[in-house]
């Protein structure tokens, strides 16, 4: 059985200054989009695009994820505890992202980048799709790091199976690195094959949003729910009923017929 190694959630301390590990997440994160988004520009100069364009389009993204994530997190998870303390609403420091709140910040983020630009709505979503999941996976590298978040209880025998010192001694599931896997690795490679095909406006993103919808809900079945949710109807966690319309966006968005 192995053991959380309970790392320091500050990873660099100069006095008052306190540098987070899961913030660094959030730049590599930043970093991949614009490092890997000039390289797709590149590659897709005939349609429009040129590596400036990235660097607007990771200030409307930053914008999307943050608010996004934090609305919808507020929404999604504890509507009643932040309508009785909305100002705790503003209290970014003490955690609570949702991704599923992210990605209607994002969507709303890149539609206005596309009214700015003249360019059509899918056509922006589908060149950022690919860009994605390499943050998502710095994210959960991210949680593991802050031990947040951990799996259910596995079989002791699982070579794997790890315990979270902090939360009990039962041997879990370590779920931050399967999700970083699925979402962070798998997603990618999936997503940015499919992308390297000229495909009609929407496929990408539909690709992107069947295949994080799919991945995101088999992980769950290993993460334990959130103490104060449990699980919802048909055994269900709220993650993966989130996903459940996500998936049916993205079999929509690949199945349509495009004029």
């Amino acid at each position: 059985m192995l053991i959380h190694p309970e790392i320091d959630p500050i990873a660099v301390q100069i006095g008052p200054l306190a540098v987070r590990w899961y913030g660094l997440m959030y730049l590599a994160a930043f970093a991949m989009f614009l490092l890997l988004g000039r390289y797709r520009a590149r590659q897709q100069i005939l349609k429009g695009w040129k590596p400036a364009d990235l660097d607007d389009l990771l200030l409307y993204g930053i914008l999307g994820v943050v608010l996004g994530g934090r609305i919808g997190y507020c929404l999604f998870y504890k509507p009643g505890y932040y309508l009785a303390n909305p100002l705790e609403i503003f209290a970014v420091w003490q955690g609570g992202m949702s991704f599923h709140g992210g990605l209607l910040g994002v969507l709303f983020a890149m539609w206005l980048y596309g009214r700015r630009t003249e360019r059509p709505f899918w056509r922006v979503m589908d060149f950022i799709a690919p860009l994605v999941p390499p943050g998502l996976g710095a994210g959960r590298m991210g949680n593991f790091i802050n031990a947040e978040l951990p799996g259910r209880a596995a079989d002791p025998s699982l070579p794997w199976a790890m315990v979270f010192p902090h939360v009990d001694q039962i041997p879990r599931h370590p779920s931050q690195l399967y999700q970083f896997f699925a979402e962070g690795v798998v997603l990618f490679v999936l997503v940015w094959l499919f992308s390297r095909k000229s495909r009609p406006d929407g496929r990408v993103a539909g690709m992107f949003a069947l295949g994080y919808g799919a991945l995101r809900f088999t992980t769950e079945f290993f993460r334990e729910p959130d103490s104060f949710l449990g699980f919802l109807s048909l055994g269900l966690t709220m993650g993966q009923w989130l996903c459940v319309p996500l998936m049916a966006i993205g079999v929509w968005l690949l199945v349509r017929r495009v004029k």
